[in-house]
Order: C-alpha cells, then sequence, then structure tokens
C-alpha cells in the first residue's frame, strides 16, 4: 500500500480518508477496501522514512486535520517503482511444491490434489465472474482488474490441465 499512496500524493496532497476514497472510487470493488487505520499506519510509516511530510489544516468547527504532502524523496522512490517491471511469473508454486511432494510422504493423492485446486480456482472464478457484473462498467480500471485477474485464473486451470497430464 505504501507505493499506492505516495502515487495518489503525487496526483495532489490529501489525508487519510481522501486516499482511502480515491483508492474506492479508482479501482471500486475490485481491490479490496483498505482499513483507514492501515491507512495512517502506512502514512506514519512514510513519513518516518522522509517519503511524505504531513502539516497540520486547521478546520473551522471541526479537530484540525493531517494533509500528507509527497516528499523530493517520495517522488523519487516513485519513479522507480515506476520505471521498474513488476515481478513475472512465480517459479515457487506452493501449490506445485504440494503437488509433487505430499504424495511422497503418503499424505496426498496427486489426483485429489489437483481436484481440490482446481474446485477452488472454479470457485474463485465465479466470484470474480460475480464481482465483475456487479461493477460499474465505467470504471475501467476496476474491470481490467477484474479482468485480469481472471485470466490469470484462466492460465492456472490450463496449467492444472496439464500437470494432470504429465503427472498421472
Amino acid at each position: 500500500m505504501r507505493l499506492q499512496l505516495l502515487a495518489l500524493l503525487a496526483k495532489e496532497p490529501a489525508h487519510g480518508y481522501e486516499l482511502k476514497q480515491a483508492l474506492e472510487q479508482t479501482f471500486g470493488n475490485a481491490y479490496p477496501s483498505p482499513n483507514i487505520g492501515q491507512i495512517y499506519v502506512t502514512l506514519g510509516r512514510l513519513e518516518k522514512d522522509g517519503l511524505v511530510r504531513g502539516v497540520d489544516v486547521e478546520q473551522s468547527n471541526r479537530p484540525n486535520k493531517k494533509v500528507y504532502h509527497l516528499t523530493a524523496a517520495g517522488l523519487d522512490t516513485l519513479a522507480i517503482w515506476a520505471d521498474e517491471p513488476t515481478e513475472g511469473p512465480r517459479v515457487r508454486d506452493e501449490f506445485f511444491m504440494k503437488l509433487v511432494l505430499a504424495p511422497m510422504t503418503g499424505m496426498a493423492d496427486r489426483m485429489a490434489l489437483i481436484t481440490r485446486q482446481r474446485r477452488h480456482y472454479l470457485a474463485l472464478m465465479q466470484d470474480l465472474n460475480q464481482l465483475l457484473a456487479a461493477t460499474d462498467r465505467g470504471n475501467r480500471y476496476a474491470i481490467l482488474l477484474i479482468e485480469g485477474a481472471m485470466l490469470h485464473l484462466q492460465a492456472d486451470l490450463e496449467w492444472l490441465d496439464r500437470c494432470q497430464e504429465e503427472l498421472l
């Protein structure tokens, strides 16, 4: 969440609740709504690390609010994040380790493991289909995020078929 908050603050200074709303408006239900406490804890850490600066702003008839501004160091961190590629395919797949090693112990049957994992992926796909149906069609970001998750799941399902062909 650190880098997402930095990215939002690069657009404009904001306080924690505004950042929470910006995440919710940008990604809709496709991205789990962050806990406001988590946002303020993260902002505190970012401030401690010198990536943001908090300024108390007076409000009439209300307690002061703390508005956060991106620092030069925060901007540099954000630029590095934007420029670096993100992690690619995972080679250390926990399910695959289980699929190979658990049967060696006699604790699991490969077909049962594949079947259980397939059911899990299909249930996740159903959840994503429901989420997609409930998502505002105008929220392109949320739709792309959900569709991306669905494509990853589809690839995982195809990979399970491949594992079944090769290992059984």
